[in-house]
């Protein structure tokens, strides 16, 4: 057999380093659903205090 082709089949069984691969995969996509939710929540959080705010200078300024 041929180097490349033990280079190859040793390649294919080789799984070390794999765990880590998949746990930074988990990170990634634990941190992307994380970024998602906050900004979801800041843009709700802003559109309510505006319209808080609007309605107090409403009552303010029609007194």
């Amino acid at each position: 057999m041929s180097a490349l082709g033990r280079n190859i089949r040793r390649g294919i069984g080789d799984v070390r380093g794999t765990t880590a691969i998949e746990y930074a995969l988990l990170a990634s996509l634990i941190a992307m659903a994380m970024i998602g939710g906050v900004s979801a929540t800041g843009q709700s959080i802003g559109g309510m205090m505006g319209s808080v705010f609007a309605q107090i200078s409403a009552v303010l300024s029609s007194e």
